[in-house]
């Protein structure tokens, strides 16, 4: 893992909290790189291997090209269960526990 030392400021994660997705797969319309329903009916993320977080609270770093995109599934998820956070410290910038602006 990472030490803060090493994390550029920029530096963004996403994660899906499955206990409040419904399943109705906005986020991978928007961001198919990052979002897949599985057979389960849930969104998860992915890696860069292309392989599905299934663990708890699981993160993928969010590739800059893609943040609009992710930061609009958030935004429109009918469940309210994408959260992107700065991998520094942890603070939410799009989702349901995001400050508005």
């Amino acid at each position: 893992m990472s030490t803060n030392a090493n994390v550029n400021d920029d530096e963004l994660e996403v994660w899906i909290d499955q206990e409040l997705c419904t399943g109705d797969g906005i986020c991978v319309e928007y961001a198919p790189e990052v979002f897949e329903l599985d057979i389960d009916g849930l969104a998860y993320v992915k890696g860069e291997d292309d392989e599905l977080r299934q663990e708890h609270r699981a993160t993928v770093p969010l590739p800059l090209d893609l943040i609009r995109d992710v930061a609009d599934s958030a935004k429109d998820c009918p469940g309210e269960c994408i959260h992107v956070r700065r991998v520094k410290d942890a603070v939410e910038v799009y989702g349901p526990e995001a400050e508005s602006a």
